[in-house]
């Protein structure tokens, strides 16, 4: 007995100092650490990998825009920089787009909501297809699109956005210890930072829901509110009634704006070009994507600009940090490279992804 006590004693001596030497490890970034990241200089780079290239186009673009010296010196009111988001600095494959995401749990997990019956059928029908990735049918994604915004009818702004933030604390799904609200890609979160701290004006333009992606990124990404374009949601009165909202008296002791349920106005494709011009008025300069969704904006940046001009492509090439397609990524290469477009390896570009703990889950 006492042998086996000594015994015992010795071993759990050994694990504890074992466990002492080893160092900390880490989750993923919290939303404040993400906030805190500022890249001024080219030395503050901490998330890339050394030999990045497109940390190095990146660094020379910026060096040259901002020098007056420079042939490629852009004036400060040109400098303008535009961001997809989903896919291009935000997480978009745990297992799909935050609002595809988030419209699943809405109709089968929330105890506090009620679907109707042909919206959870519908529900419960698509979920092994998007967590076994296997591709949803045409029609599928048109009625998918649809119930981003009915299943949540009648929901003001404010409440809207806080059921977002409130999903924000579940937990990604195939990577771990990742919560949604944290899943920004650390490597483009300090690009922003780096071209927002030389003089240049950073929008997102995003085919995600604006109010889904104000909530999202406020108080993390350093991007004004009001350089955030995405799709529109569609909105109406408690008591609009018959009217048409342009003949409407809206009555602040009677009534209340609320989401009408009509499908978002989709802000993608060429579409993006369309909000470029009525949100900013001027062509970017630099544009960053990551899917088709995303051609038309990073075309219209190379196209006849005044001003030297570059597109980005991120590649989700990781297969062991990320949920990557290998497959996918490849095609895509080949596709960015015949438009133009600078691809963004996430697998041999970035140091880390989310934080050294994130990976992939069984």
């Amino acid at each position: 007995m006492l042998i086996n006590k000594v015994f015992g004693g010795i071993v759990a001596s050994v694990i504890g100092l074992n466990c002492m030497l080893c160092p900390p490890q880490t989750e993923a970034a919290s939303r404040e650490e993400i906030a805190a990241i500022n890249v001024v200089k080219a030395g503050d780079f901490k998330y890339w990998s050394e030999d990045s290239s497109t940390r190095q186009k990146i660094v020379r673009f910026v060096e040259e825009a901002t020098n007056p010296a420079s042939k490629n010196f852009i004036p400060p009111a040109n400098r303008i920089a535009t961001f997809d988001m989903d896919g291009t600095f935000y997480c978009e494959t745990a297992p799909l787009y935050l609002q595809e995401t988030m419209f699943l749990y809405r109709a089968l997990e929330d105890k506090k909501y009620s679907p109707d019956r042909k919206m959870a059928a519908f529900a419960k029908k698509i979920k092994p297809k998007i967590l076994n990735k296997t591709g949803l049918t045409a029609s599928e994604n048109k009625k998918l699109f649809a119930y981003l915004t009915k299943a949540y009818a009648g929901m003001t702004p404010e409440e809207y956005r806080a059921y977002v933030r409130e999903f924000m604390q579940t937990n990604e799904t195939g990577l771990t210890n990742l919560k949604r609200g944290e899943a920004f890609y650390l490597p483009m979160v300090e690009i922003i930072s780096y071209l927002g701290n030389n003089g240049f004006s950073v929008y997102i333009d995003s085919a995600c829901g604006f109010l889904t992606t104000r909530e999202l990124v406020e108080g993390v990404i350093p991007i004004h509110s009001d350089r955030i374009i995405a799709s529109d949601f569609v909105f109406t009165s408690t008591k609009m009634g018959k009217d048409k909202p342009g003949d409407h008296f809206y009555d602040r002791h009677k009534e209340k704006i609320v989401i009408s349920g009509k499908p978002l106005v989709d802000n993608a494709k060429t579409v993006k070009i369309y909000s470029l011009l009525n949100h900013i008025g001027k062509k970017p300069v630099l544009a960053f994507g990551n899917s088709m969704g995303d051609s038309g904006m990073l075309e219209y940046t190379l196209q006849d600009n005044p001003y030297n001009s570059a597109s980005f492509f991120v590649l989700c090439d990781d297969t062991e940090r990320e949920l990557g397609d290998k497959e996918k990524a490849a095609k895509l290469k080949e596709f960015a490279l015949k438009r133009g477009w600078n691809p963004i390896s996430m697998k041999n570009e970035f140091k880390t992804i989310y934080g050294e703990r994130v990976e992939r889950s069984n």
